[in-house]
């Protein structure tokens, strides 16, 4: 059983003719290379992206360190703050500790006399003035000073042909200030308002 072979349908599929081959090449050639053309500009675009995403990365990277040193700055502040309160507090107490020291002797102090006792507890009340000027504490509301009612707190008012208009007639208690604020107003009775 043997088959028998076509020779011309072998001659046919083996011949190729040289001219049908050269355009089909050209054509092969032209569409590879827009093909590497646009290969380049693939290549191109991708490295520009890859560039964008790395100055985006780069840009994240600083925000996020900038936040970070916010927050820790934010932080360090607050901590500061409150040291420099507790600092002030401790200052504050600190000069008042050695006037608790003097009351408690003054008190303790069963032979002294009526006229040397007056004399400790004057020394006693200089001390602690001097430590409310030390840290800028100034009293106010004095007798005969003009009434401001944003700084002293009228209880009574009198007639009083001998005193001027809107004058403090009496003191019940000074008022104190710190700078421009005024801790206490000045509690006074106030001669015809």
């Amino acid at each position: 059983m043997s088959k028998d072979i076509n020779t011309e349908d072998i001659n046919e599929k083996e011949e190729i003719n040289p001219d049908e081959t050269a355009p089909e090449k050209a054509e092969d050639e032209k569409d590879s290379k827009p093909d590497k053309k646009e290969k380049r500009k693939e290549k191109k675009q991708d490295s520009e992206i890859d560039k964008l995403k790395k100055e985006l990365a780069d840009k994240d990277d600083k925000f996020l360190r900038l936040a970070a040193e916010y927050d820790n700055f934010r932080k360090r502040s607050a901590k500061e703050k409150s040291d420099i309160y507790a600092s002030s507090k401790s200052d504050v107490i600190n000069e008042i500790l050695p006037i608790i020291d003097n009351f408690e002797r003054a008190a303790q102090n069963s032979e002294a006399d009526f006229d040397g006792y007056k004399k400790g507890i004057e020394l006693i009340f200089n001390q602690f003035l001097a430590v409310l000027k030390k840290f800028g504490v100034e009293s106010f509301g004095e007798e005969g000073e003009e009434f401001d009612p944003s700084m002293h707190s009228a209880v009574m008012v009198v007639e009083d042909d001998s005193l001027g208009e809107n004058v403090i007639a009496q003191v019940f208690s000074k008022g104190y200030r710190l700078g421009d604020k005024i801790i206490r107003e000045a509690v006074v009775k106030v001669a015809n308002t």
